[in-house]
């Protein structure tokens, strides 16, 4: 019989059944679901919207080549364009994170005639090879180099390097403003508009990547909007498909207009499902004030865990914005994770030492005082 090849820690649970903020496993317990598969499940597992929507296009149309016309794909990018800057006029859909960072890549260097792409320390960006190219950790990079040529890294939250590794030989900067898998690290106003401003300077493409960080999760639409600045290409997935696959690109005419037929193709991407489960979920996301439900959530979650975690010996810093949340340890966190699970709550890890939080949109205020206690005890148990 064949065996699943793994690269993800077996965490020893079967899953059953999902639905808004809770999983069950295979013996009926319950869990709040504080991990959503790295963050996809932000809507809610099973989101009744995104679900119908699913079944409907899957009862016309499930697959065609973006060379046909379908309907669900206009209405898609009708209601996207409620939600992103003017100056983004066109839209292209892969089918994950690290695909749509190398067609990010791959436009900027057409688009600009450059080679040189510059990206920061503790970056994650995905492991294909044009995304592992510009994401820093050394494991993921180990054993498969060399990698994409000209890349370049420079410090995170480094106001002072810029000047001297971003130049009229950029291509582009990638830049996430909170890095998720690096340990939740959050961008300083000071830096981000700093990189902008670069970018700008030299003619160089700032790419900003809400993979994780997009589609309100941190409390707005978008989280460059909480710094005043846009990127020339926003980079979007995870929660955006409301739990279906699939990840999205924008960009604004003028580099688009560098782009002729052939430069990308997709088998599976901007299929009619996919389109069906962005248009959804964008629904859900206006409809019911997503971005404002999980400021509010966030801001209550965060400040209970300052309450309850304020002067543990063993807890350096609590970050984020929103509904994306690190809990920065002296200790790596994989004991507090197991305690945790044991006790009904799943979570993940992120750098070396950050317990990191990505809750539903839809998750209650029982729910977070249950997360804090448990967390807080496990904390401590983790720490003697």
């Amino acid at each position: 019989m064949l065996k699943y090849l793994m690269f993800y820690e077996d965490r020893g649970l079967e899953i059953s059944y999902a639905e808004g903020q809770y999983v069950w496993d295979s013996n009926g317990l319950k869990y709040i679901d504080m991990h959503t598969g790295h963050g996809v499940a932000f809507l809610g597992h099973r989101n009744p919207h995104v679900v119908k929507a699913l079944t409907e296009q899957l009862n016309k149309v499930s697959i065609a080549s973006t060379s046909f016309r379908v309907r669900v794909r206009e209405e898609m990018l009708n209601i996207l364009s409620k939600i992103v800057p003017n100056s983004f006029e066109y839209v292209y859909l892969l089918n994950s994170g690290s695909e749509i960072v190398d067609f990010a890549l791959k436009v900027a260097r057409k688009a600009t005639g450059r080679k040189k792409i510059v990206y920061f320390t503790n970056s994650f960006h995905g492991r294909t090879f044009g995304a592992l190219s510009v994401t820093s950790n050394i494991r993921y990079r180990r054993g498969v180099e060399p990698l994409l040529q000209d890349t370049y890294q420079a410090k995170f939250n480094n106001v002072d390097e810029l000047d001297k590794v971003v130049d009229n030989e950029t291509a582009a900067v990638i830049v996430e403003l909170i890095q998720g898998e690096g340990g939740v690290n959050v961008a300083s106003k000071e830096f981000a508009k700093a990189v902008r401003a670069r970018t700008l300077e030299t003619g160089s493409i700032l790419i900003i990547d809400e993979i994780q960080t997009g589609f309100g999760r941190t409390g707005t639409t978008w989280l460059f909007e909480q710094y005043n600045i846009v990127p020339d290409i926003l980079l979007a997935g995870k929660a955006i498909g409301g739990g279906f696959p699939v990840s999205v690109a924008f960009l604004p005419h003028e580099i688009a207009s560098k782009l002729e037929p052939g430069t990308h193709g997709s088998t599976y991407g901007g299929n009619p499902l996919a389109c069906a489960a962005v248009k959804a979920a964008t629904e859900v996301l206006i409809q019911d004030s997503v971005p404002l439900k999980a400021y509010d959530k966030g801001r209550e979650l965060i400040d209970l865990l300052k309450k309850e975690l304020s002067g543990h010996r063993i807890v350096r810093e609590i970050r984020g914005a929103g509904l994306m949340i690190g809990i920065d340890l002296r200790i790596e966190p994989t004991k507090t994770i197991k305690c945790l699970q044991n006790n009904g709550l799943l979570a993940l890890k992120a750098g070396v030492t950050v317990l990191r939080l990505l809750p539903p949109y839809v998750i209650n205020r029982d729910d977070i005082a249950y997360a804090v206690n448990v967390i807080g005890k496990c904390i401590e148990e983790s720490s003697s």
